[in-house]
């Protein structure tokens, strides 16, 4: 019962903070639908968006992490606001340590007879955890800790979500409501993961055991004796954070070597490994004095079906080649867009995209400029994102920034383009391609033969209960001939643009069998 109390007043504390922070957002999204998605007062959008994220702040570590989720959510929120939520960061100040200890021992037991010493002053503080230093049997180790109390808070936070989203649709759009189911499912399953060191320690063994052949990268050794679901001991590597450049300077270290080294390793565990790392920003990656990278923290990660790989390998070829068709073909197939989706509206959007992939604003930040296209796109027609290309887009977009700071000339697509190419995944992506062609030409002949004895049944039909054509008798007169001249048409289009170059191989078929049907 009071735990019932307790999220009562969660909701009216979450609905008070975020009221006026919804009706700038409503007033927002209006205006820019009616511009057709461009942005006449970019300051004023982002400073309505920095706002939100002060409100996201002040409501606490779980709100925090749905900041960052929304982030690469452009479905839901329009450019100069995710611009803003991109630069939420996770840094909390740590709980006092006499609140931790017990969350440790009563895993552990008394920590100065499980550990050589202990420092009980936390290196880091997150919204969902913290870390200290101490020794073990000898080794200097990190302890993860879950900051205290943090299950229950979340779990009345998800539970106040929910309530929210029918709210949303209401308020605010309804055609959002979709979009606001799916980032609080999305969220209540990785907020949940992130909290479960027992899954985190999984996750870092699997990737551990994926990257044993890569002697340039060190994922630290974990003390599986002492890891449970609320705490997590690791042997501590140390090296110089990746976002430090003028000590990777003082180091000698490569960074335009390294720029390309940290996004093969990350884009090499998504498209060729069952797991890949999802946050590669700069506070989980450092670089030793000899250039291995480290890898830390092993929260949040994605998986990829062998279908989903091998399609968003397509796509990309697809966006690579400048293919519109194929992009919009790949995206149906990844369940990005509604299969209901106007074709025409969506392809235009996406000629844009590829226009803008090889102008200029590609050639500062790539992946950045794709994501603002996708934003004037996406934010108007009726895309979806599941769980983990919404991960995939979160770590490719981090993944740029912390690349871009090494060296400002990388280009994420080019470099990705080379990936494929190394990795020869473009065979067999453009195999795919050949198989789904034929697939579609076999769709299309068998859909013309079922085709051809309606026809001739219903222009037979007509020709009955229609005045005798005129002349030689090879075309139908008659407003009912005209009708079915008409359907033909309608027949023939709905083929060519339901199923691309194929379904014009139909069009012509249908229309082939028309001719012989009137002839006859």
């Amino acid at each position: 019962m009071d735990l019932l109390r307790k999220e009562d007043r969660r909701f009216v504390q979450v609905v008070f903070k975020l009221l006026v922070v919804g009706l700038r957002y409503r007033s927002d999204r209006k205006r820019i639908l009616k511009a057709k998605g461009k942005i006449a007062d970019l300051e004023k959008y982002r400073v309505h968006g920095r706002k939100a994220v002060e409100a996201f702040i002040d409501l606490g570590p779980a709100f925090v992490k749905l900041g960052q989720l929304l982030s690469v959510r452009p479905d839901f929120l329009p450019e100069p606001y995710v611009e803003e939520f991109a630069r939420l960061q996770d840094d909390v100040p740590p709980a006092p340590f006499e609140q931790v200890k017990p969350v440790i021992e009563a895993s552990l037991g008394p920590i100065e007879r499980v550990f050589d010493s202990f420092n009980q002053s936390a290196v880091s503080g997150a919204s969902l955890g913290q870390v200290y230093q101490a020794r073990y049997r000898g080794a200097d180790v990190v302890v993860k800790v879950n900051r205290p109390g943090i299950g229950e808070e979340v779990s009345v936070d998800i539970k106040v979500l929910r309530r929210l989203v029918p709210l949303i649709g209401r308020f605010i759009d309804r055609g959002l409501r979709a979009s606001a189911e799916s980032i609080v499912d999305q969220f209540s399953l990785t907020i949940s993961e992130e909290m479960d060191y027992k899954g985190e320690a999984e996750h870092l063994k699997a990737i551990k055991r994926n990257l044993r052949g890569d002697k340039g990268v060190i994922v630290p050794e974990l003390f599986s004796e002492l890891s449970s679901g609320s705490i997590l001991v690791m042997k501590r590597v140390t090296g110089i954070k990746i976002s430090d450049v003028k000590a990777l300077d003082a180091a000698g270290v490569d960074r335009r070597w390294l720029a390309r080294k940290v996004a093969r390793v990350f884009l090499s565990m998504l498209l060729g490994d069952e797991i890949f790392h999802a946050d590669p920003h700069p506070g989980n990656i450092a670089v030793t004095p000899e250039g291995k990278i480290i890898l830390y923290d092993y929260g949040m990660t994605g998986t990829l079906d062998e279908e989903t790989r091998t399609s968003l390998i397509r796509f990309y070829l697809a966006l690579l080649e400048g293919d519109p068709d194929r992009v919009a073909d790949m995206m149906l197939r990844l369940g990005i867009l509604d299969p209901m989706a106007n074709r025409m509206v969506v392809k235009r959007g996406i000629e844009l995209a590829i226009a803008d992939m090889h102008g200029r604003k590609v050639e500062e930040t790539e992946v950045k400029a794709l994501m603002e296209v996708a934003n004037r796109t996406i934010y108007q027609f009726p895309f979806r994102l599941p769980r983990n290309l919404v991960l995939y887009m979160r770590m490719s977009s981090i993944l740029e920034g912390v690349c871009i700071k090494l060296d400002p000339d990388f280009r994420f697509v080019r470099m990705l383009g080379g990936l494929l190419q190394d990795e020869g995944l473009v065979n067999e992506a453009y195999k795919r391609d050949v198989m789904d062609e034929l697939a579609k030409l076999r769709l299309g002949i068998e859909a013309a033969i079922e085709v051809a004895p309606l026809l001739k049944t219903v222009l037979e039909d007509y020709q009955s209960k229609s005045v005798p054509p005129a002349g030689n008798g090879r075309f139908l007169s008659g407003g009912l001939a005209g009708l079915g001249v008409s359907g033909l048409v309608a027949s023939a289009f709905y083929f060519g643009t339901t199923l691309g170059k194929a379904g014009f191989v139909t069009s012509l078929l249908v229309l082939a069998a028309a001719a012989l049907v009137s002839r006859k």
